[in-house]
């Protein structure tokens, strides 16, 4: 028999045992259903002859014709001789802040009343994930420092692939550039770059920043650019915007009707709006953040109390690190309003809009939101409650591990609790 004849009588054979290519699964041994033979005269190749159970008959079979037949064996599967790598249980970036380590400035990343980030690095790995990749975050801001341009330059610590197309709403055009520094310290916390030896860590790194600019250079803004720029990340495909900003306490809900409508319309897109709660130190939670339908933030020390200037009250859903000092309390050990409590630390302006820096000036519920919509991303990216969680399940799963403050459960100091990303990140059985 030639060895053309061997090649017929084999695929007549596969194709009589209903034969079709097949990849191995993870694990196994041997392709699926394929044998290796070696015809008499001629080269060896690979024979498809249906499921595992016709490989051991064909082989056998072609194992007793030598006279046509070299050798006929099962298809063995070899892979890359290295030990099994664990999980990791915590990952530990190489940014460097200001040469001791990002440790040392990030207390709200790391430490005893900080998000957890480490762990919930770790958690997304496990899952399959880097950070918050394939997630787009809305900063609705002062801009943020995104391209080199003019006298504009991008933050050494954001790359151009961090960003997706934005738009400035107060000089209407398609550039929003940070004209301020308070947007690109929004932006920084939520995505800035991670593990690359520049600065310090974006708690969703990976994620993507929509740069909306509403605020001008003195940071303030009206409530009809502040809609535009709510309805222009729903139309852009945002999966959550941030609003690190508030109206004075004097502002009631029948004066910002446009935007109210344009955050109930994202919502009902399926986007996740955050809000700062606000900075007087109010028992009434700002507008826009007061809205039922924007999740809330009030601003936490490094010891875990809430921050002199955090508005609380009614409608107040949760707290995220803010920096300051702790506010005047009674049954709090923890609280010591007497001692200086550190800023938030971002890479951003000091001085200019060409030059950056850490600076210790940033603290506010401005700098509590964003915390929670980086976590939010890192939360829809591991897919922990699906592939396209709602903001109504968001809210829950966010407020749900939480890490209760003050009196037990729900409280109008706290909300929910202390926003933990670790905890958040744990898939849900």
């Amino acid at each position: 028999m030639t060895r053309f004849a061997i090649t017929c009588a084999t695929a007549a054979l596969a194709a009589g045992l209903g034969a079709g290519p097949a990849a191995a699964a993870p694990g196994d041994a041997y392709r699926e259903g394929e044998v290796v033979v070696a015809p008499k005269h001629g080269a060896a190749k690979v024979v498809h002859v249906g499921g595992d159970d016709a490989v051991d008959p064909t082989v056998r079979a072609l194992r007793a014709r030598p006279d046509l037949v070299r050798s006929a064996a099962p298809n063995p599967v070899a892979r890359i001789a290295a030990a099994r790598q664990a999980a990791p249980t915590e990952l530990v970036p190489d940014d460097p802040g200001t040469g001791k380590g990002w440790q040392e400035l990030q207390w709200n990343f790391t430490g005893p009343y900080s998000v957890n980030a480490q762990q919930a690095w770790a958690n997304a790995a496990n899952a399959g994930g880097r950070g918050g990749r394939g997630v787009i975050v809305a900063v609705l801001d002062t801009g943020v420092a995104y391209r080199t341009a003019g006298r504009f330059r991008r933050s050494p610590d954001l790359t151009s692939k961090d960003f997706v197309r934005g738009y400035d709403f107060v000089d209407n055009d398609a550039h929003p550039d940070d004209h301020n520094g308070h947007g690109t310290h929004v932006a920084s916390t939520i995505g800035e770059a991670t593990n690359n030896g520049v600065g310090l860590t974006g708690l969703a790194y990976g994620a993507r920043i929509m740069p909306v600019r509403v605020l001008d250079t003195i940071g303030e803004g009206d409530a009809l650019a502040i809609a535009k720029g709510v309805r222009f990340a729903t139309r852009r495909g945002a999966n959550v915007i941030n609003l690190s900003l508030e109206f004075s306490p004097e502002i009631t809900s029948e004066e910002i009707p446009e935007l109210l409508d344009a955050i109930a319309a994202a919502r009902e897109a399926g986007i996740l709006v955050v809000g700062a709660s606000g900075n007087e130190g109010y028992r009434n939670v700002a507008w826009p953040a007061r809205a039922s339908n924007v999740l809330a933030v009030g601003a936490t020390t490094e010891r875990g109390c809430l921050s002199e200037f955090s508005n609380e009250g009614r409608g107040l859903d949760i707290v995220a690190p803010g920096g300051g000092q702790d506010a005047g309390t009674t049954g709090e050990p923890n609280c010591l309003p007497s001692e200086i409590g550190r800023p938030i630390y971002q890479l951003t302006f000091t001085g200019s809009v060409r030059s950056f820096g850490l600076p210790g000036t940033y603290e506010g519920t401005s700098m509590a939101a964003p915390h929670v919509s980086a976590t939010a991303a890192l939360v829809i990216a591991s897919k922990v409650l699906g592939d396209k969680p709602t903001p109504s399940q968001l809210t829950a799963h966010l407020k749900r591990t939480a890490r209760d403050l003050g009196p037990k459960g729900y409280d109008t100091r706290y909300g929910a609790g202390l926003i933990d990303a670790a905890a958040a990140t744990v898939p849900v059985r």
